[in-house]
């Protein structure tokens, strides 16, 4: 194929953040700097995330047979984007204290987003395995930065050997579609998938390891036992980019699967086994949630039981489905965000402490810090769904398309597994207000609202209170997700 000045400002975003990279490892090459490093890597990827405008202007348009660029995928790039460059931020806070070599870490997290970016473009399974292996390798190195920690290592280690058991599965998965259809193509998948006389066993188990080794990085049930240790190990802006970044673009990628191979969303074994997998992660995930006295550990379990709600959308496979995943993932996406920003600048991995992630190192944090404890107060009231916060919409939305598909049981699930929900984050909310009982192994500073990890916290804070009570663009927006 002819590449052209369409191709070139279609492809903007992944260009500009793959050369941010490069940038960045030069310049730690020539100096470390703990100050020019990471700016140099927030204007890079700001400047990607404005060229998703003209990306989004040249329309649907293929760049070779592996990537697609349309609104599906600028909307996803830009969410992307926006993620790390919140985990960025917070990291920069986060590592001021680190005992090691602090840079390599906004090289990493450059290149797990740009592969992130060549993921959620995939029209094609070789594509979609070259991102997942770009997007997964990084964060390897990143679970386990905190190397003088047992737990962070630990933590490394089992993403590493889970990981890569789920990369394996994705890719038989992949050779039995292949040796099946004859082709590499989602859309020619689908097409054979179509033709019953060419549907065979072999495209149905290929297309359910697809699924499970999707399954893995999304940590769904009953793929998820390595989601509460990895959480927990890992720093705590990397947990953020690991909840954010990395499970929305493989959400992204596995969506586009959905709507381009119907066999998964028909009636069949197949719908069956997604309806049981969304089920079991929404009661499963909040269940095991009741249990933690570790705030990583909780949202852990709690980003399981999400995507479950999120897999009840996608499964419907008609209506307002494609909006409702777009809708839920931005507004999961902020509340995560927050969360863990307050976690991290709770946290500093100087003189090899751990992160502040224990729940009763947040006792009484209103009476010392007041502005965080409203911050983790209303994320709290966002991820159970509370009306006037952004993750009501989301949640709504998801009930809507449940209800108008007529998914009466994974209806009831979203329904349990909220009100259960609703108990946890509401422990949590409480814990902030209680007297505080003598003095705290950790705490936020003083001037945590100064810094730069500080500003993007109260940012987000905001952004997800305004989307509860005027949630008008964000719907806008997310009609760029339907094809």
């Amino acid at each position: 194929m002819t590449f052209t000045y369409e191709h070139f400002i279609a492809l903007l975003p992944i260009i500009i953040t793959g050369f941010t990279a490069v940038v960045v490892m030069l310049g730690i090459a020539w100096r470390r700097d703990h100050t020019i490093i990471p700016t140099l890597g927030v204007i890079g990827l700001n400047l990607a995330l404005l060229s998703c405008i003209p990306a989004l202007g040249v329309g649907a348009i293929d760049v070779t047979p592996l990537l697609r660029i349309d609104g599906f995928t600028c909307f996803y790039m830009a969410l992307i984007l926006i993620a790390t460059l919140a985990c960025m931020t917070l990291s920069h806070a986060y590592m001021e204290g680190y005992p090691g070599n602090r840079e390599e870490l906004y090289l990493l997290l450059l290149i797990s987003a740009t592969g992130g970016l060549v993921l959620v473009a995939a029209q094609n399974v070789a594509g979609l395995f070259i991102g997942l292996e770009l997007l997964s390798v990084p964060v390897y190195g990143l679970v386990a930065y905190s190397y003088f920690n047992r737990r962070s290592l630990e933590a490394g280690m089992k993403y590493l050997v889970l990981s890569a058991a789920g990369s394996a599965i994705l890719l038989f998965g992949m050779a039995l579609l292949y040796a099946q259809s004859g082709s590499l193509n989602f859309a020619d998948i689908g097409m054979q998938m179509d033709a019953p006389a060419s549907t065979g066993l072999l495209m149905e188990i290929g297309l359910g390891m697809l699924i499970v080794g999707l399954g893995f990085k999304l940590s769904l049930v009953p793929f998820h036992l390595w989601t509460p240790d990895v959480y927990e190990g890992a720093p705590a802006p990397v947990g953020a980019f690991l909840a954010t970044a990395s499970k929305v673009a493989v959400f992204a990628v596995l969506v586009r699967v959905f709507q381009t191979m119907p066999m998964a969303t028909e009636d069949g074994w197949l719908h069956d086994a997604i309806a049981f997998i969304a089920i079991a992660s929404m009661l499963v995930g909040n269940l095991l949630a009741l249990m933690q006295s570790n705030l990583k550990r909780l949202l852990g379990y709690s980003s399981i039981s999400h995507f479950g709600y999120l897999l009840v959308a996608v499964a419907s496979g008609e209506g307002l489905s494609m909006e409702a995943v777009a809708v839920y993932l931005v507004t999961y996406v902020f509340t995560s965000l927050g969360a863990f920003g307050v976690i991290t600048l709770m946290s500093s991995p100087s003189n090899g402490q751990r992160d502040a992630d224990a729940l009763f190192e947040y006792r009484g944090l209103f009476w010392r810090r007041p502005y965080l404890t409203a911050a983790l107060t209303v994320m709290m009231l966002s991820l159970a769904g509370i009306p006037l916060t952004a993750g009501f919409i989301g949640k709504f939305y998801v009930i809507t398309v449940g209800v108008e598909a007529g998914m009466w049981w994974q209806t009831a699930a979203i329904v349990l597994g909220s009100a259960i929900g609703l108990f946890y984050y509401l422990r949590v909310m409480v814990t902030l207000y209680l007297t505080e009982q003598g003095l705290q192994r950790h705490d936020a500073p003083m001037n945590w609202g100064q810094r730069a990890g500080g500003v993007m916290l109260i940012a987000i804070s905001i952004a997800t209170f305004v989307l509860g009570v005027y949630p008008q663009p964000l719907l806008q927006l997310a009609q760029l997700t339907v094809f």
